[in-house]
């Protein structure tokens, strides 16, 4: 049985947070009627914009599979850090409205009251139990795909946790105690980690549109395979550039001038898949010159 191309697995990531986004705002509207509490009206927000933002990652995703054509020779993964940007841009506001509603509710004379704090609390935990199957489930496929939209959705997803958790504990302690601030110093961590995670994202996705080379790891196991390679006398010039998920990696290799035009082809094309198997993300075009 083969292993599922990163495509579909970027793609399976981005089916996986629509519905999860579907159902977590269908569940905490009900919550909402039922308890009126303000924490779990930010949540329900916060799931609506995952929504939107997961909506427009899918899109991404499947822009950027398009193979490439006569207008983009390159294909269109750079869809890939265009929507990334964008997603950081919404976490960034998204952290902003958070951290000012908790200010604003630490800061009023009067706490609002709740109302009916165990339904509130069950859908809550219902909503953490499918967020971190999502996320566990975005965590491995960014880790086999080196895909940015799914990483960043991710995050998205990750910074939901803590505001959730927030909300169970406003209910909780409003239920036992009366107490309704507890929920706004949460929400204020969970802000500063979501603008944080927003910053790495969105300077990743701009890296890769100002064709940013790859890390340095990969570009130093590139010239180490390269360096090795049987019938390969030296290698120079070796470029790389970023876009989505895709590694573009030109290079030179200096062979023997005087072997026959079949023998030189095949080292290059046998270093190719070389480079391709250790980066399965990586686009390669071996350039041969004769070794002086």
């Amino acid at each position: 049985m083969t292993n599922p191309s990163p495509l579909r697995l970027a793609q399976s990531a981005g089916l996986a947070s629509v519905s999860v986004a579907l159902v977590l705002v269908g569940l905490k509207l009900w919550a909402l009627g039922a308890t009126g509490a303000l924490s779990v009206a930010a949540s329900l927000a916060d799931s609506a914009m995952d929504l939107m933002v997961s909506l427009g990652g899918l899109a991404a995703i499947l822009y950027a599979a398009r193979p490439a054509d006569e207008d983009h020779a390159f294909g269109h993964s750079s869809a890939e850090d265009l929507a990334a940007l964008g997603q950081a841009a919404f976490i960034l506001i998204s952290a902003g409205v958070i951290g000012w509603a908790a200010a604003a509710r630490l800061l009023a004379s009067e706490p609002t009251p709740l109302l009916d704090e165990g339904r509130g609390i069950a859908v809550m935990v219902a909503s953490i139990a499918l967020t971190l199957g999502l996320v566990i489930w975005q965590g491995r496929v960014a880790r086999a795909t080196g895909n940015r939209v799914v990483a960043a959705d991710r995050l998205h997803y990750l910074g939901d946790l803590l505001p959730n958790l927030g909300a169970i504990a406003s209910l909780a302690v409003s239920a036992r105690f009366g107490l309704t601030q507890i929920d706004s110093v949460v929400a204020l961590g969970a802000a500063a980690m979501l603008a944080l995670g927003a910053l790495r994202i969105g300077k990743g996705a701009w890296d890769a549109l100002m064709d940013r080379s790859a890390a340095p790891e990969v570009v130093a196991g590139i010239g180490r395979i390269a360096e090795g390679w049987p019938g390969v006398r030296g290698y120079h010039d070796l470029k790389t550039r970023t876009a989505g998920s895709r590694v573009f990696v030109n290079i030179h290799i200096e062979l023997d001038g005087d072997q026959p035009l079949r023998d030189a082809h095949a080292i290059g094309a046998a270093l190719k898949r070389a480079i391709t198997e250790a980066y399965p993300q990586a686009e390669v075009i071996v350039h041969k010159d004769v070794a002086r």
